[in-house]
């Protein structure tokens, strides 16, 4: 494995860089706190290419690769989380399943518009009662003649809603049944498809979270994605890679938490002397400078094995887990070194503890990451 990064990867990182302090960062507390879903700066990437950064140039994308994808998520983490999670959730999600599953005419019609931002991505999975139980779910799709009836509700979605079109999961079987799911393209403005309540969040509070609601929404089969009966197979594979994404989006806000801990560390004055040269501020910094470098080297591990088209199952998780366990840790002492004032709106630690701990919930929780590494360790 060399994971020597290239002139492109540099390129790319600081391109997304240079964009997040120039058109992220003078808005990002205000966007949080009202809880705005800037639908604007996500055009503005597209523009940039970083909204179809893994689609192949045919069907408008930039056609790159993963080691792109990962530092682009991380540059723009390290400013705000939230435009990191939604930039993560509409290119692994929403247009990844597109992309490995979709037909040729389906990829026609909807991936240059995703890869542009003409259309915003969203993804549904979860429901309000089957989290981690997809299995479960009660979202259903009947089949009537050339079309499919959806009922039901996804909950936690990303961009639920705002999305122009929506990948969803439903149930075409028995609960609980081998392969009873299937996945379906649902575009914004079909009649039953209505958006449900917005949360109000934690954190990552300007990346949109919002329930999908369906009733007896109708949707051609040619909608339909893969085989009946393949959804959950095709949302595992699609979670494999989109914890790389969490997994780069939980380092590039664990980086923004050290950076400004080394910063202010050298700065602040106590007993005449930067709190940088004593050895409990040292070693935490330490701590953290260790574990960024840690997680850095599983994503690249796992991103390395995506793009060479090998099994990565077990990498991806572990680089999600403990990427997105370590952004919590590093930020909770981010604010430590800041103190009093790490505990204030007016200096960045406090958001990016805040922002941190959705890494270990989305795309599979830390425990499921966990099940995922010892079913694969074990086999």
């Amino acid at each position: 494995m060399n994971f020597t990064t290239n002139e492109l990867t540099n390129q790319v990182a600081q391109s997304a860089k240079d964009f997040a302090l120039q058109h992220i960062k003078p808005h990002l507390m205000e966007w949080d706190e009202a809880q705005t879903f800037p639908v604007h700066i996500f055009k503005e990437l597209g523009k940039l290419g970083l909204m179809g950064i893994l689609v192949p140039e045919a069907y408008g994308g930039t056609g790159l690769g993963y080691y792109e994808y990962s530092v682009a998520i991380q540059e723009i983490a390290k400013v705000c989380g939230s435009i990191g999670l939604s930039l993560a959730a509409h290119n692994s999600l929403c247009t990844g399943h597109i992309l490995a599953f979709g037909n040729e005419a389906q990829k026609q019609q909807y991936l240059p518009k995703l890869a542009t931002a003409e259309f915003i991505g969203a993804w549904g999975l979860t429901e309000p009662n089957t989290g981690s139980d997809a299995g479960n779910m009660k979202t259903t799709a009947v089949k009537d003649g050339d079309n499919w009836v959806i009922n039901g509700a996804k909950s936690w979605i990303t961009h639920g809603k705002s999305g122009d079109v929506a990948v969803v999961i439903c149930r075409t079987g028995e609960p609980r049944a081998k392969n009873n799911s299937t996945a379906f393209i649902v575009e914004r403005g079909t009649p039953g498809f209505t958006a449900g309540k917005k949360e109000n969040k934690l954190g990552m509070r300007a990346s949109e979270t919002a329930e999908m609601i369906f009733d007896n929404c109708v949707v051609s089969d040619a909608n339909r994605l893969g085989e009946v009966g393949e959804g959950f197979k095709q949302s595992m594979k699609i979670l494999d890679g989109g914890r790389i994404s969490i997994a780069a989006l939980s380092l590039g806000i664990a980086k923004g938490a050290y950076e400004a801990s080394l910063q202010y560390a050298k700065e602040r004055q106590q007993f005449d002397q930067p709190i940088a040269n004593f050895q409990g501020i040292s070693f935490k910094l330490a701590d953290m400078a260790t574990k960024i470098e840690c997680a850095e080297l599983l994503i690249n591990q796992a991103c390395d094995l995506k793009m060479q088209g090998l099994p990565m199952t077990k990498e991806a998780a572990m680089a999600k887990y403990y990427a997105s366990e370590i952004s919590v840790e590093i930020s909770t002492d981010a604010i430590q070194i800041f103190g009093g004032y790490g505990y204030t709106k007016d200096f960045p630690v406090e958001k990016f503890y805040r922002d941190s701990k959705l890494c270990t919930i989305g795309e599979g929780t830390s425990e499921i990451q966990k099940l995922v590494i010892g079913r694969e360790i074990l086999k």
